[in-house]
């Protein structure tokens, strides 16, 4: 059972303890923090009614067998047609595959339990599984497929609606470093233990920062330990529940786990080539348009052009849709939300992330990433690079044109804004994955839709 997370060269949180063996310690990876159940739930009839058994088996019969059931009524089972049985085959397979992907993204996305990504995850699995089907050319009720989508959506939204408030973690927290940044989190239950002692309240977990433990606290994460009772970093519940790595507290050892793996990059650069080339019949009809519109306002060139700074420090022609006047935007300089200088095309295309196609270019040219931190100009690195520690690390990997420190914050003006950006740019080349780029690109669907953070 893990009871304790702890990193290479870092106090044990067992300290002095003899009486457990390191070896029973297994440090998980970094998000798992937010896959794990809730243990304070430990009696039968919380265990059954909370598992996931019971939850997959109540939304297969919901999302598949009633639409069925009221589809059919009486009729004889020997009356179904084949294009039915497609239906019920696609859609028991859709079921099975929503239910994972609302599970694997739910316990992956750091911070809040979002149920934003259960619309485009569900509707997206039965929409795929469709189309393969009428491509394969197989016969199939559009009624049971479309009926059983619903009812699949509608299960998930509920059961997230009702049993949020039981997966949340209940935590006991040991006040003195990171862990007071765990008390600032609006995700978790957190509780502030005042002495070594649980007072009989179930948690799922006891947290402390693994870096300023004397022996009466050690003392009392082993007897936590002993008694069933996490025992977890205060580093790792903060990095997993606000999608942020700490500047101030990296060493050498974190930063040299901050490197993606080489398999990964070459994965991102194959997914990032196909889907501009896949997308280019819809993208080259709206870059016509704003191309049209951007010319019709305003005099000066359709195409922005600035030196931007990408991987490895090295300078690079940044494309973009002009939305500012010619004789405004010639010094390298923030840019207000509300900026006097943005044209009116230019506000809705920054509205709409219209902007940043002409960007596929610079992916195509292997300049940048679809997904990624956003690159910046010379000048402000050099600045930042200064006042920040460690700025000039998130150039390990490529820029992108939308990433995890735009869809979590958006738009940043000063240094204070700009290092909890790079906290989060930081977070994204820790745990980079194509779950996580996943995540970006729904919330940036989200962003596009809402503007926030446009510039």
């Amino acid at each position: 059972m893990n009871f304790c997370l702890r990193r290479k060269n870092a106090p044990s949180c067992l300290g002095v303890s003899e009486r457990l063996s390191y070896q029973n310690i297994d440090p998980p990876k970094h998000n798992q923090m937010s896959q794990l159940p809730n243990r304070r739930f430990h009696k039968l009839h919380e265990r059954i009614l909370l598992s996931r058994g019971l939850s997959f088996i109540l939304g297969w019969g919901i999302s598949v067998l009633f639409p069925l059931a009221v589809y059919f009524g009486s009729m004889s089972l020997q009356l179904i047609t084949q294009g039915q049985r497609t239906a019920i085959l696609v859609t028991t397979i859709a079921y099975h595959l929503s239910y994972f992907a609302v599970r694997r993204l739910a316990s992956t996305y750091p911070g809040e339990r979002s149920g934003y990504f259960i619309v485009p995850q569900v509707v997206g699995i039965y929409v795929i599984l469709a189309l393969i089907a009428l491509l394969l050319r197989l016969e199939i009720s559009r009624f049971l497929l479309v009926s059983c989508a619903l009812m699949a959506l509608a299960w998930f939204l509920v059961e997230h609606i009702f049993l949020h408030k039981y997966r949340r973690l209940k935590l006991a927290i040991i006040e003195g470093g990171m862990a007071t940044h765990v008390l600032a989190l609006p995700f978790l239950d957190v509780r502030i233990l005042k002495n070594f002692d649980l007072g009989g309240v179930r948690y799922d977990a006891v947290v402390a920062d693994f870096e300023n433990l004397d022996d009466p606290t050690q003392r009392f994460l082993t007897s936590c330990a002993l008694n069933r009772v996490a025992v977890y970093d205060a580093k790792i519940v903060y990095e997993s529940f606000s999608g942020r790595v700490k500047i101030n507290r990296m060493s050498e050892n974190h930063i040299g786990s901050l490197l993606p793996t080489p398999s990964f990059e070459l994965i991102k650069l194959l997914c990032d080539w196909l889907i501009v080339l896949f997308s280019l019949p819809i993208v080259i009809p709206i870059c016509t348009v704003t191309a049209m519109l951007v010319k019709l306002e305003s005099p000066g060139p359709v195409i922005f052009r600035q030196v931007r700074v990408g991987q490895g420090n090295r300078l690079f022609t940044m494309y973009k849709f002009r939305s500012m006047q010619v004789n405004g935007g010639g010094s390298q300089q923030f840019t207000n939300e509300n900026d006097p200088r943005t044209t009116r095309v230019g506000r809705i295309i920054r509205r709409l992330r219209i902007d940043e196609l002409p960007q596929f270019l610079n992916v195509m040219k292997g300049e940048m990433s679809l997904i990624g931190p956003r690159p910046e100009q010379p000048a402000f690195v050099a600045e930042f690079d200064k006042r920040i520690p460690f700025y000039s690390y998130r150039h390990v990997i490529k820029p992108g044109i939308t990433g995890w420190a735009q869809v979590r914050q958006g738009y940043t003006a000063d240094a204070d804004a700009t290092q909890v950006k790079i906290e989060h740019d930081f977070y994204y080349i820790k745990n980079c994955s194509l779950y996580l780029d996943l995540m970006v690109l729904l919330l940036t669907i989200k962003t596009m839709l809402t503007g926030f953070g446009s510039r």
